[in-house]
């Protein structure tokens, strides 16, 4: 399955959005980021693409920035009930998550707030594999994140082994074409992956090869 997360405004990239929404039985769910998180106003562009996806079973994840704990609680929670009213958004995805132990609590608290908001899907982005307690907490949890030279080198730690490969999605970027990102993927046990072409500070500016490929 695929993660995507599509840092594009509609009206600049129509055909992938589109693309996305008839991808749909091929999709965990797509990651809605209007300007770096919900934006200070409803964008309508991004309210119908969000009602497009969900009308084809797409589960639409509103990103909200977490700066390793360091934001607010109060200030994410703002950016999930914007993402709920403004688009519609179902899930949430919580990106710069902290790994460490010590902030486990403050993840709870933003795990039950996002829940309490209507999300029926919680993904925390950590972008690498985090103490064994954060499997507690969420549906997905985003263990890898960076350039696929950095991922074929990536090691997964003993203590994946004892959940489902379902719980875990690696996030890879500068993907050469015809590389098998879902086979490594597989073998690392993350059941749901990206693959982009893209690079540089924006990696997240096209659609994974898989969809490009089906058109």
């Amino acid at each position: 399955m695929l993660l995507v997360p599509l840092y594009e405004h509609p009206a600049d990239r129509p055909a992938d959005w589109a693309a996305l929404v008839r991808s749909a039985g091929r999709l965990y769910g797509v990651v809605l980021n209007p300007a770096n998180g919900p934006g200070d106003a409803p964008d309508p562009q991004f309210a119908e693409v969000s009602a497009e996806l969900r009308d084809a079973g797409v589960a639409v994840l509103g990103y909200a920035d977490t700066d390793y704990g360091r934001r607010p609680h109060q200030e994410v929670v703002r950016d999930l009930l914007r993402h709920r009213d403004w688009y519609g958004a179902d899930g949430t995805f919580l990106d710069q998550v902290a790994a460490e132990e010590e902030l486990l609590p403050h993840y709870r608290r933003l795990e039950v707030a996002a829940r309490a908001a209507g999300a029926d899907t919680v993904v925390l982005n950590h972008g690498t594999h985090p103490h064994p307690g954060f499997a507690g907490l969420g549906d997905l949890l985003v263990t890898f994140e960076g350039p696929w030279d950095a991922y074929q080198e990536a090691e997964v730690p003993d203590w994946t082994a004892a959940h489902p490969a379902e719980r875990f999605c690696h996030l890879v970027y500068a993907v050469p074409e015809g590389a098998d990102t879902a086979a490594l993927a597989r073998r690392r046990r993350a059941a749901v992956h990206c693959a982009v072409p893209g690079t540089g500070s924006h990696p997240w500016r096209s659609l994974p090869h898989a969809l490009e490929a089906a058109g």
